[in-house]
């Protein structure tokens, strides 16, 4: 290792201990990656620092870094998500000036903590795109009423890359909401997160971006889709075919209902498993995955070349909120198109489940519920005993289901608009029937090799090196996350710049071991794929038949020897040659029904078991 290389490291250990101890929390787990500073539970991810590193990008660096830490110790996501506004606009808002608060705490305290984050702040200035003049972007309006009010409670001036922006701004907001912000800029409520919300509201209110009533009026119109929906659960199959209003499928699913953001995290974190037993089978499990995939037929060992540039990022992270929309406003307009066959599959599938959850009941027993239609034998002969009864269990709802969407730049134009639609067809039914679902995606960060490759290339090439890109897993929906809070992130799959290359073997491998942690006793995992695993430079690097060998490997360790139920869909692409379980369409308008058809199927299996 070199000396720019050992002064690398030796910055990254010794911003790893920085921040946990500026975070005070014991667990915390702090890993390098990706583009942008991102924090989910008691986990920080820290964008890896410049491979040549010198005064201005170590403070950007630590910057970065201080801002991780003082979110970890400093801001509570569950009292966040109750107190900030229902519309998007005012939750962008309310988000900037919750950072503002989280980084002046740490900026008052130690004057080093704020010279490292105003460095951060400048850089990330520097690379903003937002025109700034946009009266449709509420981004720049945000970011200027949290550097205003950064001022207020630090005393630092806006970073020289953003004077720009709060120029245009600065007048507007002061004439609006200059009242609102003195009181926010209290020093009193900083250190309260629930105190400095309900102020910060009124900043929101004050710039006309609250919104209240209207979301009153969604809560309202919710309560009566609930309403509809207890009605339309007593018709008949056929009754539910000629209802009008099945064409549209959003009347036909409702929402989910609302969980806070602590919550959906919790999705992608270990769950306690309900008893020891059950967490014994998980782990040994995971350690089984963890070692037989990385075994090939022929001996060689698969493995990555290194992982510290691989990604795990929520699909809201890769991509701003108002791009995102504009990304899911362009799945709708596809989704118009296919209204009928939408309904029409929706019902198929629905009736199919809701048939298994129809109530049976066990009777003549000693306890339970006392069974009314036998009391007439009591009359008759006053010496019989009661009679109880007990309703089944139904196994059928303790069930989780992951669909993992191959987002390779192979499955571009229509095959990726119509596993998209089809996820979302998938969310909104199984949500209905009481069935969690999980959607994912996997590529690469880039084409034929990405910092991996430059790693492998700067270390002299050495031989059989392993898997030679960076991975990117992408996590469009948790399980315990509604299809309401995740419907806008779908659209990223619209978003032609994340399809790259595909590594199924790993995926697979990320996919089954999230899975192995829910709690639900049954875990189904479905694959979408237009074909092998691709990536050029790892071909090239250990042969053409590498990543193909431990792709079957993973399948065959899934399919023998975990109780996740495996079953793959491919796109023009013949997959049965790798998966028991499979199915091959030619035309990627078959996926829905083939969704659908391969679902019912296993749904019947269980009821026949």
């Amino acid at each position: 290792m070199d000396r720019t290389q050992e002064m690398r490291e030796a910055f990254k250990r010794a911003l790893l201990q920085t921040t946990k101890a500026l975070s005070a929390t014991q667990e915390v787990d702090v890993s390098f990656g990706g583009d942008v500073m991102q924090v989910a539970g008691t986990t920080a991810r820290i964008p890896l620092p410049d491979r040549i590193i010198n005064r201005e990008t170590a403070a950007i660096t630590r910057g970065e870094a201080d801002a991780a830490a003082l979110r970890l110790a400093h801001h509570d996501a569950i009292t966040h998500e109750q107190l900030a506004p229902k519309n998007t606009a005012g939750r962008v808002v309310f988000k900037a000036l919750e950072n503002a608060r989280i980084e002046a705490i740490g900026a008052r305290a130690m004057e080093g903590v704020g010279d490292n984050l105003a460095a951060a702040l400048e850089q990330s200035f520097k690379l903003k795109t937002n025109d700034n003049r946009s009266d449709d972007d509420i981004t720049p309006l945000a970011d200027a009423a949290a550097l205003v009010l950064r001022e207020k409670l630090t005393g630092r001036p806006a970073p020289h890359s953003a004077k720009p922006l709060l120029e245009f701004w600065l007048q507007q907001l002061k004439d609006k909401a200059g009242k609102s912000f003195d009181a926010l800029s209290n020093i009193d409520h900083l250190e309260d997160q629930g105190s400095f919300a309900k102020l910060a509201r009124d900043v929101i209110r004050d710039l006309e971006l609250d919104d209240e009533e209207k979301g009153d009026q969604e809560d309202d119109n919710q309560e009566s889709e609930d309403e509809n929906d207890h009605e339309n659960d007593n018709k008949s199959p056929d009754d539910e075919e000629s209802d009008p209003t099945a064409e549209n499928p959003d009347d036909a699913m409702p929402d989910g209902d609302e969980i806070n953001d602590s919550e959906a995290q919790g999705s992608d974190q270990d769950f306690d498993l309900e008893n020891d037993q059950d967490e014994e089978t998980s782990q040994d499990a995971n350690a089984t995955m963890g070692q037989q995939s990385q075994s090939g037929d022929n001996g060689d060992h698969y493995k990555p070349y290194t992982t510290e540039f691989d990604e795990i990022a929520e699909a809201s992270d890769l991509c701003d909120p108002e791009e995102l929309l504009r990304l899911r406003r362009t799945l709708d307009r596809q989704l118009e198109n296919f209204h009928a066959i939408v309904s029409r599959l929706a019902n198929q599938l629905q009736r199919k489940l809701m048939a298994q959850q129809n109530r049976s009941w066990m009777f003549d027993l000693d306890e339970g519920v006392l069974d009314a239609a036998r009391l007439a034998r009591i009359v008759i002969d006053p010496m019989q005993p009661l009679s109880f009864k007990r309703e089944k269990d139904q196994e059928f709802r303790d069930t989780v289901v992951t669909l993992l969407i191959d987002n390779s730049g192979s499955m571009r134009g229509r095959p990726i608009t119509i596993a998209a639609i089809c996820a979302d067809i998938l969310a909104r039914t199984l949500e209905r029937c009481g069935v969690k679902v999980e959607i994912l995606g996997f590529t690469t960060k880039a084409w034929k090799g990405g910092a991996s490759r430059e790693q492998w290339v700067s270390e002299d090439r050495p031989a059989k090196p392993g898997r030679l890109n960076d991975l990117r897993h992408i996590i469009y929906k948790g399980a315990d996350s509604p299809w309401r809070r995740a419907r806008s992130s779908l659209g990223l799959m619209m978003k032609e710049g994340i399809l790259k290359e595909n590594i199924d073997g790993e995926a697979l491998i990320w996919a089954h071991d999230r899975l192995m942690v829910r709690p639900e006793a049954r875990r189904i995992l479905m694959v979408i794929s237009d074909g092998a695993p691709v990536d050029d430079t790892t071909s090239s690097a250990n042969g053409g038949a590498y990543l193909e060998r431990n792709l079957r490997d993973v399948i065959d360790e899934i399919e023998n020897k975990s109780p996740v139920e495996l079953l793959a869909i491919g796109i023009g692409h013949d997959v049965t040659r790798w998966y028991q379980r499979a199915l091959t369409i030619v035309d990627a308008d078959q996926l829905g029904s083939a969704m659908v058809d391969k679902l019912a199927e296993l749904f019947d299996e269980d009821k026949n078991n």
